[in-house]
């Protein structure tokens, strides 16, 4: 996702008079903004660091969902709502298929040595951001067996 669209996005829905979607993308600009900083880098936002500020946002999201009590009806419900609009702007992740295919092509000598912390080790690099971790893990897992 480029920073600039993620802004002007922001921007119609301040136009929209949408309240709840401004302040979700609202977030994801700052979350954006504040990782550049980080990085030394204002002005040029890389896509990828984009990319992670957002899956990071949504990530957070989840776990304030799962923690949340259930009868905070109100609150979950605008978690949610949240979480919709975060979803919007992900990055597509890889399905398992597709990590188990690019891990057994790209990486077959390290996965023929059958050591999970090698081949975790060597993947991470290839598909981070690309791919949720837990599906990585669970492919990995089954690739040792």
């Amino acid at each position: 996702m480029q920073f600039e669209v993620l802004q002007k996005e922001m921007i119609a829905a301040m136009k929209a008079r949408d309240k709840a979607r401004k302040d979700t993308i609202s977030v994801l600009v700052s979350a954006a903004k504040k990782s550049a900083i980080d990085a030394g880098c204002r002005e040029e936002i890389p896509e990828d660091m984009v990319d992670a500020a957002i899956l990071k946002e949504i990530k957070s999201v989840k776990e304030q969902i799962e923690t949340c009590p259930a009868d905070r009806t109100e609150l979950l419900e605008e978690y949610k709502a949240r979480l919709a609009v975060m979803e919007e702007y992900a990055p597509k992740m890889l399905s398992e298929e597709e990590v188990k295919t690019i891990i057994t092509e790209k990486f077959a000598d390290v996965v023929a040595t059958k050591n999970k912390g090698q081949i975790m080790k060597a993947v991470m690099g290839e598909l981070k951001g690309k791919a949720d971790g837990k599906v990585i893990n669970q492919v990995v897992s089954d690739l040792c067996k």
